[in-house]
């Protein structure tokens, strides 16, 4: 998949449209979901062009990969869910809903976040 620049990801990353920033660093972007599932739910992103994880762990340097990992664990801290738990998600293509085509982690906490996913019935 070739990464398109018109995604809405790219736009907050080139100051093209607004978001609640939480963090930000040489490398990772961090804010408010727009349409929020839990009391805490942010979107943390690489700066570069990466279209999923895989796109992300293949071709991101050890600083990028670093920083991004770094700042997971920097986000949960300062938002307050470190102590009482989080759950980090990414979705990766289209069977997963992926929505946006720019790698990005979704951070949920708050609550109780109830179990992982729904067994088969």
């Amino acid at each position: 998949m070739t990464y398109d620049r018109s995604n809405v990801f790219a736009r907050i990353l080139r100051g093209e449209l607004p978001c609640r920033k939480v963090y930000e660093d040489e490398h990772v972007l961090a804010f408010h979901d727009i349409h929020p599932q839990a009391p805490t739910h942010i979107i943390v992103i690489p700066k570069g062009e990466y279209v999923s994880v895989d796109d992300f762990s293949a071709k991101g340097s050890d600083a990028e990969l670093a920083a991004f990992l770094r700042a997971i664990s920097h986000i949960a801290r300062e938002q307050g869910v470190a102590d009482s738990g989080y759950r980090i998600l990414a979705n990766h293509g289209a069977a997963a809903h992926q929505d946006v085509p720019h790698f990005h982690l979704h951070l949920f906490g708050g609550r109780d976040l109830g179990p992982m996913l729904r067994r088969p019935r």
